[in-house]
């Protein structure tokens, strides 16, 4: 991993002293919510519609189904 250089450790002591960049980051993170969530349980609809786009997004190619063969799975 590359090593910071004196210039850029300055500049990220200089923003993080920013009053601004705190309050932005604050009300960031006070008004973020996540989309899958419904009532505190995650919505597997809302879950599968984004994997689809995920993976039209990368252009990702399905994969024929195959059924399982095995009949008994334990864990």
């Amino acid at each position: 991993m590359a090593r910071l250089t004196e210039a850029e450790k300055k500049e990220i002591l200089e923003i993080a002293s920013s009053k601004t960049i705190r309050e932005d980051m604050r009300y960031l993170a006070n008004h973020r919510h996540n989309p899958l969530l419904i009532n505190g349980s995650v919505d597997m609809d809302r879950l599968i519609d984004l994997l689809t786009q995920f993976n039209e997004f990368i252009n990702h190619q399905q994969k024929p189904f195959k059924p399982m063969i095995d009949r008994v799975m334990k864990l």
